[in-house]
């Protein structure tokens, strides 16, 4: 062995450790003085006495919260030392959660704080509890951490196409768009087709919610004091109703959008999915850089766009999202002194900067360096912004935009394998029992507008087909053989058997097909697809062939597959595959228990 080099070692190893002490000197220095977490206080951790702070952040910025959760965990306060949880959650879905008392089976310990995307979930949360004479949890000022506007993101060539960034646009101009029987064509550019819109459900998304309020102002003209008569009104609901018609689809996250935009840029077809997206400011600059996430753990992993986005903030004024940070009255004396000190680390200059780092502007609305129209945003917008409504109105439109949403025509396909006999540990269920409950709970999001059929699948199971139809597609204020729809279909979901293999691939196509048969013009039209294997019907077609039928469509009315994985067992990947090829979103419920969860996300679609 060579032992040259030890003597070397030797005489390196009393500088290192030198720099070492040096180092920790001088981050005790900056702890004592300005209360900056040690450097590696979150790797050593606090032990079992540790105060650990939920934290329930919304999507968009929870990758960057767990990166400041890492840093600050470990850091010594008055309630000692601080452990902090993110928990990655929908601002709707929070919101819900906790009006409706939080549900720790499902859903784990309740936080101590909440950080949505939007104030304006506070408030829709303070008017539903006072509506439901519950006590309410949220504390009177939830200072913001951060800000990012609502834009409409569009294709560059599309927004420059139209005058971006010097001529002013906004939602009439998208409504015009929408209405032009051209579409593209009229802006001499027939090639791009017909004007699509993409925006979130504003039940579950604040870019859906702000979109939705962003859209009510247009129609009314007002700023400010939007009132429940103003949302009623006859010119409103045909402005707001137009806007929604030309909605491709709805979602709970803007990621499905983008993604599947990205997915369409890496083809060579970043002009051909969708012409527009309501989504908040960062997520242009997010999406510009290769990241639609926004998780700084998956930055770089993906190159940036061919054709970038730009960001076009409507002229009639828009909505802010302020990210409050809501210490909830729920909290412990121990977290509720963990939650104001971490609220300081987030409010100090490093935070702060990180924030503008990574698309967003601080707390005072200051954009990073970052936001230049170069990368698609405009530091000096928006000109005019929205007061959203206040207590009541904001639940008043939602409730009328209900009422003018896009209906949904959508199939509904359970695999009743035998697999799905197997039991959930600690649920006293099978997999298939859960299925039904979470499936008929979702029945409910369907209007009587919309309409709505239920397929059943396995192998073999009527005249050599893997499914059966047991209610047909039809409207839900319609009878089925004398029954109420709503009805039919609970009866038939409760009722479905256990048995047999997993038909996916003819089942798939002959459902997409179904479908397209039964489309409606002016509907979404969609398949919802729940297995938990994989496809075992070897006398079928290949996944090749699948994916070439579904493939093959273009246009509006193209039908839809938005898949469920259910069960450590189902072939995720390949549910991936079949909604990517359909524009639609693949949907991981591996967690058996997760299933209401994920049926909720899934029906937000429509």
């Amino acid at each position: 062995m060579d032992h040259s080099t030890r003597p070397a070692r030797r005489r390196i190893l009393p500088y290192a450790i030198v720099g070492v002490i040096a180092i920790l000197v001088i981050a005790l220095v900056r702890w004592v003085a300005v209360g900056t977490p040690l450097p590696f206080s979150g790797a050593f951790g606090c032990g079992d006495d540790a105060v650990t702070l939920r934290v329930a952040s919304s999507p968009e910025k929870a990758g960057l919260m767990r990166e400041f959760a890492e840093d600050y965990s470990g850091t010594e306060t008055d309630a000692g030392c601080v452990e902090v949880e993110i928990i990655e959650q929908a601002s709707g879905s929070t919101m819900e959660a906790l009006v409706g008392e939080w549900d720790e089976a499902e859903l784990g310990p309740a936080p101590d704080v909440w950080t949505p995307a939007s104030s304006s979930w506070l408030q829709l949360a303070r008017d539903r509890m006072v509506a439901a004479d519950r006590e309410g949890v949220l504390p009177d000022e939830a200072p913001s951490i951060a800000n990012s506007p609502l834009v409409i993101a569009m294709p560059r060539p599309m927004a420059e196409a139209l005058g971006w960034p010097d001529e002013p646009l906004g939602w009439h101009d998208i409504l015009e768009l929408a209405e032009d029987d051209e579409g593209w064509a009229g802006q001499d550019h027939a090639e791009w087709g017909e004007f699509r819109l993409g925006k979130t459900n504003p039940n579950y998304s604040t870019s859906g919610l702000h979109a939705t309020i962003g859209a009510y102002f247009a129609a009314t003209g007002l700023t400010s004091d939007l009132t429940s008569g103003d949302i009623d009104s006859s010119e409103t609901r045909g402005f707001v109703s137009g806007v929604e018609r030309s909605i491709v689809h709805y979602g709970d996250t803007t990621l499905t959008f983008l993604s599947n935009l990205q997915r369409a840029d890496d083809e060579g077809r970043g002009l051909s999915y969708i012409s527009a997206v309501a989504v908040e400011e960062m997520s242009v600059l997010h999406y510009n850089e290769g990241n639609p996430t926004g998780d700084p753990a998956t930055a770089g992993e993906h190159e940036p766009p061919e054709v970038p986005l730009a960001a076009v903030y409507p002229e009639e004024g828009t909505v802010i999202s302020d990210h409050p940070y809501a210490v909830l009255d729920s909290a412990s004396e121990p977290a509720r002194t963990a939650a104001e000190s971490f609220r300081d680390y987030l409010l100090d200059d490093a935070a702060q900067e990180a924030f503008q780092d990574n698309g967003f502007r601080d707390h005072e609305g200051a954009p990073g360096a970052d936001a230049v129209a170069e990368n698609g945003v405009l530091p000096d917008e928006p000109g005019q912004l929205l007061t959203p409504p206040s207590s009541g109105a904001l639940d008043a439109m939602l409730e009328n935009w209900d009422e003018l949403r896009k209906p949904a025509n959508v199939l509904l396909v359970m695999d009743t394998s035998g697999s799905m006999e197997e039991s959930v540990a600690g649920t006293g269920q099978n997999k298939l029992g859960l299925a039904k409950e979470a499936a008929i709970r979702s029945l409910e999001q369907f209007g009587g507008n919309d309409h709505l059929g239920l397929w059943m699948f396995s192998t073999q199971l009527e005249s050599g087909r893997d499914w059966r139809e047991l209610v047909p597609l039809g409207a839900m204020d319609a009878d089925v053989d004398g029954t109420g729809r709503l009805d039919a279909l609970t009866e038939a979901i409760d009722g479905l058997p256990p048995s047999g293999g997993t038909g996916l691939y003819d089942t798939a196509l002959a459902a997409h097909e179904q479908v397209g048969e039964q489309s409606r013009d002016g509907a979404i039209n969609a398949v919802v697809f729940l297995t938990d294997g994989r496809n075992e019907d070897t006398d079928g077609i290949s996944l090749d062939t699948l994916l070439e039928s579904l493939e093959g469509e273009s246009g509006e009315e193209t039908v839809r597959v938005f898949t469920i994985g259910y069960g450590d067992d189902s072939d995720m990947e390949t549910m991936t595959t079949i909604a990517e090829a359909t524009n639609a979103a693949a949907y991981d419920a591996s967690d058996p228990e997760s299933i209401d969860e994920i049926f909720e996300a899934v029906i937000s679609n429509f």
